[in-house]
């Protein structure tokens, strides 16, 4: 087991990347095999305007994982967090961690995210897009991401996790992240019990719903287990769904400019 997790703890950039582009790849080809809905629109110009996102994302990664490194490097010398408090089996500890993460750098920041208005602002940008794909997955304003790679340090300290389960966890949200956002029919009979434990494409889809409340619903990334607990899951036909936002301009959706603006335009609404 710790050989298996240090492997993603060495892992090097390239092999990283390519994870990135494997699972993109298939999630891509299961959107042309099994589409969810029948989008009208330029898929590629689709995603040249959210891999213009995902570079801005790349950025800020990178200088976090300078901060990462210097925190793992202070929880080892302090022996801070709560593995060092724990003697469990690794396989335990890391289950444990990763529901702390799944509930501090997802959940939590993702429900302030809707909740605070000020925060909410940048997260509309991952809201507006109307032809929800694999792609969308990366669209995140920079100030948006910022918040989330904060909220993900502090599961770090929380946790006193070792650097191979946060890079294990890491992964794993790069499938969880474009699998749950790709335009792919699951049928229910497969879907639904996933969900039980999992996010699923269906269950994401709902998120995404141009209109509260489902909007404020499934906050999660790879597990359900704290939207059932927080009573925010909701599960029915994603076939109701549009995308979008209400408050915003469909139109300007693939407009690179106007959505970096969004944050900071005091006439677009926020319903609070």
């Amino acid at each position: 087991m710790e050989s298996f997790l240090n492997f993603f703890e060495t892992m090097p950039t390239w092999q990283r990347a390519a994870w990135i582009v494997i699972c993109l790849t298939v999630c891509w080809i299961l959107e042309g095999s099994f589409p969810l809905f029948q989008f009208n629109y330029k898929k590629w110009k689709h995603a040249g305007v959210n891999f213009t996102f995902l570079f801005t994302t790349m950025i800020i990664n990178t200088l976090f994982g300078v901060a990462t490194v210097g925190v793992f490097t202070w929880i080892a010398e302090h022996q801070f967090g709560l593995t060092y408090l724990i003697d469990l089996p690794i396989w335990a500890e890391l289950l444990i961690c990763l529901l702390i993460f799944e509930l501090l750098a997802q959940y939590t920041v993702h429900y302030l995210l809707h909740r605070v208005k000020w925060m909410w602002k940048f997260h509309m940008i991952h809201h507006s897009d109307t032809h929800l794909d694999a792609t969308s997955g990366t669209r995140h304003h920079p100030g948006d991401f910022v918040m989330r790679e904060l909220f993900a340090l502090l599961a770090v300290v929380i946790t006193g996790a070792p650097a191979s389960f946060y890079f294990f966890y890491r992964i794993c949200t790069v499938f969880f992240t474009y699998f749950t956002h790709a335009n792919i029919y699951l049928p229910t009979w497969l879907d639904k019990p996933l969900s039980y434990i999992f996010i699923t494409p269906n269950m994401h889809k709902f998120h995404h719903h141009y209109e509260r409340p489902w909007t404020d619903s499934n906050f999660g990334n790879m597990f359900s287990i704290w939207d059932r607990l927080f009573g925010t899951f909701v599960y029915d036909d994603p076939k109701k769904i549009r995308y979008g936002l209400d408050v915003l301009d469909d139109a300007r959706d693939e407009d690179i400019g106007y959505q970096f603006r969004i944050p900071f335009d005091k006439s677009i609404k926020t319903d609070y």
